[in-house]
């Protein structure tokens, strides 16, 4: 006789998920996190007033989406900021060239026009890529089968490098040809004024959870499961973890006995990306009005090349920047305020004297962090989109995988995350679940 039914290690929009559902259907179930906090890679900052979201930010397409359904049932309000998935149009956009003018209105849609035109020919490369061909090795192929110019040719090279490093935190020759197969947004994205971490909270809410339980072995058989936590040993039935890719790849969580070599082989081939947020939070607006978002061509925008204008959301006038894949990794030990003073660098090529020292500077530090050892999961060179799929099948009916690694529509997202949590619930009860039972209460 065990304690649970279900241990569920982490307390991520994954595990959340499954948790509710298996609770609302009668179950014993406990989830043990090892932050002092739910949430796990949704979590906002509330500090000095003003709300950050250092984790996820964005619903990338509402249509068809539970995520928004989840959001619109909790009452969490929105606002519409149709720029995150690094598209070439989107809302405005102010374009700078290599040499720091600002594009007109024709330049601009001539270079959007050759990055549809591009995007068109890189599907059907994709397509018939031969295995472990590279993300970069594609651009160039594609590249190769339009008749440009060697200027032209450059600016959508480093359109789709500043894509994949936007995008999945990595550097284009490090991520599988078929690493952005599923990069198509369903309708508009939104944030969230009030903190996407309300979402984790809402959903935590009549939930058994157990803070600052810190899980380092799960030990798994016919006869069940027992876990090991910083404050004691848990046992059930069976057990979901969610925890991320980064944290299941460490030799510090341990499966007893190991994953089957299915599950194994599909982990060694997913990566873990390095990609950190900055925000800088200024006394005044000094950038372009009308905008949402500000891009550098050229060789001046090799690393910081995107600012987001978040203003409506931070409280306060914020550019949000990223330091993705090589430039995460070589300004990972730099101070907060070494990191600014590069952005400030690169703002001060495009608007010179006018702007303006930050007041409050915040860099998130997702490499360093022992229970997520990165942002979110990526394709590596020589991996396939089966390898997430891998990764959720259930063994033996005692050790479930869920979290976004472990979704293929979807993966890096807080939709792949709910979406794994909902089916490992479904393979648990062996029947099909609706999603409105993520956001239904407790017991109804």
């Amino acid at each position: 006789m065990t304690d649970f039914d279900t241990l569920v290690v982490g307390a991520g929009i994954a595990g959340l998920t499954v948790a509710r559902i298996l609770s609302g259907e009668g179950g014993r179930v406990v989830i043990l996190e090892a932050r002092d906090r739910v949430g796990g890679r949704v979590w906002t900052s509330r500090a000095d007033g003003d709300v950050i979201d250092y984790g996820a930010s964005w619903i990338h397409g509402v249509d068809n989406n539970p995520v928004a359904d989840a959001v619109d049932a909790f009452g969490m309000r929105t606002v519409e900021f149709t720029v995150g998935s690094f598209q070439p149009g989107g809302r405005p956009i102010a374009y700078y060239s290599p040499a720091g003018t600002r594009l007109n209105a024709e330049d601009t849609e001539r270079f959007v026009s050759d990055i549809h035109r591009f995007d068109e020919q890189f599907r059907l490369t994709v397509a018939a890529s031969e295995p472990g061909t590279s993300y970069g090795s594609a651009v160039e192929a594609a590249l190769a089968q339009i008749d440009w110019s060697n200027q032209r040719s450059m600016r959508v090279r480093e359109f789709m490098r500043h894509r994949t490093e936007e995008q999945l935190g990595v550097w284009l020759d490090d991520l599988d040809a078929h690493g952005l197969d599923d990069d198509a947004i369903e309708g508009a994205e939104v944030v969230f004024p009030d903190g996407y971490d309300v979402l984790a909270t809402s959903l935590a809410e009549g939930l058994d959870v157990r803070l600052e339980h810190e899980v380092t072995r799960v030990q798994w058989g016919q006869a069940g499961v027992s876990v090991d936590t910083s404050r004691g040993r848990f046992s059930a039935e069976r057990v979901v973890v969610t925890v991320p890719l980064g944290v299941l790849k460490s030799p510090e969580f341990v499966f007893d006995p190991p994953l089957p070599e299915a599950h194994e082989k599909a982990l060694a081939r997913l990566g873990m990306n390095a990609f950190e947020k900055v925000f800088l939070q200024f006394p005044r607006k000094f950038w372009d009005e009308d905008v949402y978002a500000i891009r550098q061509q050229g060789e001046a925008g090799r690393w910081w090349h995107s600012w987001y204008d978040v203003s409506s959301t931070a409280g306060s006038p914020t550019l949000l920047t990223f330091a993705a894949g090589p430039c995460a990794r070589e300004t990972r030990k730099w101070s907060d305020a070494q990191i600014a003073d590069s952005v400030l660098d690169a703002l001060r090529k495009l608007y010179g004297d006018r702007v303006v020292e930050p007041q409050r500077v915040h860099v998130t530090r997702w490499q360093d962090d022992p229970y997520s050892r990165g942002s979110y999961s990526y394709m590596a060179v020589g991996s396939d989109r089966v390898d997430h799929d891998d990764l959720a099948i259930p063994i033996d009916d005692v050790l479930h995988l869920a979290g976004e690694a472990t979704w293929t529509d979807d993966p890096s997202t807080v939709t792949g995350a709910l979406k794994s949590g909902h089916r490992a619930a479904e393979q648990i009860l062996g029947r099909a679940v609706p999603f409105e039972k993520i956001w239904a209460e407790p017991g109804h």
